[in-house]
């Protein structure tokens, strides 16, 4: 179809470029006598065909490749600088770059193959993050400056049928909810029973177990930076884990070495 249209209009631009002379002269008869040498006609405009179904597809230097090279993902601090129509345009950048990674992806895994570079997708959904993050503060400042309020759909921390605590957007219905049969089999009200206080309790001691493990895995690597790397940015490196105690990590028989703490 589209292919016809470009014919179409390379035919007018082309028949509109024809002095009576040069026409058949089935055409000349048509004209009357007092016309001008030149016919006037409009063209047809129409958008032009770029790639197609192609642009759900990488280019094809990068076909069979082990690894491709792409840039980091957009920072919050970038995308605030830019105008609302400078972001509307690279969402649609990105959106068709996340499209077309998809693609590749399934691509590669119908054929069995590894998909090089997967990281490209983590940054481009990461710059998305960040852009919607960002354009929500305009919204949220554009609304209290105008009515006072942040405009955000309003909600409320609920206990779900487990006695997990979770955070709930309201929406508006027609019924109310203890009318609506479809409402209260979807949001169930939470009932605190034996069974649920025995899960609680375990679901919070593996939160607990979880936590400590991250705990002891980062002091250890701690550990291990001191070891390798006397003098390390102490500054940069409490920064980075908060969580973890530098004095006492520095103290330890594991960080014994050519280093010597002070």
């Amino acid at each position: 179809m589209c292919s016809k249209i470009i014919n179409l209009t390379q035919l007018s631009a082309s028949f509109s470029r024809l002095s009576v002379t040069q026409l058949p002269n089935i055409y000349k008869n048509s004209i009357p006598a007092a016309s001008n040498s030149r016919i006037i006609s409009r063209n047809i405009s129409s958008t032009p065909a770029k790639c197609g179904i192609m642009e759900f597809f990488d280019d094809e230097k990068n076909w069979g490749a082990n690894e491709v090279r792409s840039g980091r993902s957009w920072k919050k601090e970038e995308l605030r600088l830019k105008s609302n129509s400078d972001l509307h345009k690279l969402w649609f950048v990105l959106l068709k770059e996340r499209n077309m990674l998809l693609t590749m992806e399934q691509n590669a895994k119908d054929e069995m193959k590894l998909f090089p570079s997967p990281e490209r997708l983590d940054k481009v959904e990461d710059s998305m993050d960040n852009l919607e993050a960002i354009v929500r503060e305009r919204n949220v400042a554009y609304h209290q400056l105008e009515t006072g309020e942040t405009g955000e759909r309003p909600g409320k921390v609920r206990t779900g049928p487990f006695g997990i605590k979770y955070y709930h957007k309201m929406c508006q219905y027609l019924i109310p909810k203890h009318m609506n049969r479809k409402y209260r089999e979807k949001y169930p009200e939470f009932i605190p029973d034996k069974d649920v206080e025995d899960f609680l309790l375990k679901y919070r001691e593996k939160l607990y177990l979880t936590k400590r493990k991250q705990k002891t895995r980062d002091f250890n690597h701690v550990v291990g930076l001191l070891r390798r790397f006397p003098n390390i940015d102490m500054a940069a490196l409490k920064e980075q884990y908060p969580d973890v105690d530098i004095e006492k990590a520095k103290a330890s028989r594991k960080c014994r070495g050519h280093f010597v703490p002070t």
